[in-house]
């Protein structure tokens, strides 16, 4: 599950030329589609809050009503809930962030009250859980010009080819290998595969509940999909209290999937 020296991926080395003042989600790329967010549904609002906060250096933002944590490449989303489940058996195996220095990311996020379930001293990785069974694995770059940055999202799932291949098909993630994984890269993601073994399930209702994409002209991106016989569990509609663009779908395979238009201004 970890991502070797020898293999970084490009979105790594693209990283590395962040600037600490680096505020807004990435570019898009030709469609217009960019990493948007993670929305965890958690306990304690609090206690997660810390983690990315404290630890991790994440900045607090607004979006309208909507509260938000900043961090270089990702906004992430937290709403209190009784989660259906960690990351574990889920679609979602794990989150990803790469950290300049590994051994004191490993020394804040533990004092906020994180437990490091795993590390693999040889390739400069760690696996921390956050609250209610969150897990997100950190890997160490010496030469990144950030403390921290987003990085990747890890699916475990039953077909790897025809998982990738949605990501492919809607958003335009260009196709490739993270290491010993099959992935796909959207501005500001990797998306990596593992198979499993044993059905995933799905992601609604559970810690890690979605993730999001932003997308430029999200109102017309969302009737090419209808047209071409996408399925939304919510169809687009702008919502003026948070000033965003939305949609909800759910990938064959568990995950469910927020658009989002507006995020990147924060």
């Amino acid at each position: 599950m970890g991502m070797t020296p020898r293999s970084t991926p490009l979105l790594a080395v693209s990283l590395l030329a962040l600037s600490p003042l680096f505020a807004q989600l990435p570019a898009p790329n030709a469609q217009g589609i960019s990493m948007g967010h993670l929305h965890l549904m958690v306990s304690n609002v609090e206690a997660t809050k810390k983690m990315f906060v404290e630890a991790m250096g994440a900045q607090v933002v607004q979006a309208g009503r909507l509260e938000a944590l900043r961090l270089p490449g990702v906004i992430v989303v937290l709403t209190k809930a009784a989660p259906g489940g960690g990351t574990d058996d889920s679609a979602v195996n794990h989150l990803g962030f790469i950290v300049k220095d590994l051994a004191g990311m490993k020394a804040k996020l533990t004092a906020a009250g994180g437990t490091v379930v795993r590390e693999m001293p040889d390739t400069a990785q760690m696996f921390v859980m956050f609250p209610d069974g969150v897990k997100i694995e950190f890997t160490g770059n010496p030469d990144l010009n950030v403390p921290v940055a987003h990085h990747h999202i890890h699916f475990f799932t039953h077909d790897v080819e025809a998982t990738r291949a949605w990501y492919v098909k809607l958003f335009s993630a260009i196709p490739g290998k993270r290491g010993r994984f099959e992935a796909a890269d959207v501005p500001g993601v990797n998306l990596s595969f593992s198979p499993n073994p044993t059905p995933t399930l799905p992601t609604k209702g559970r810690a890690m509940d979605h993730i999001g994409f932003e997308v430029k002209g999200l109102e017309a991106f969302c009737k090419k999909l209808e047209a071409e016989g996408v399925k939304f569990d919510t169809p687009y509609r702008y919502v003026p209290a948070i000033g965003l663009g939305i949609a909800f779908l759910t990938d064959p395979f568990g995950v469910r999937v927020e658009l989002t238009e507006g995020l990147n201004k924060l």
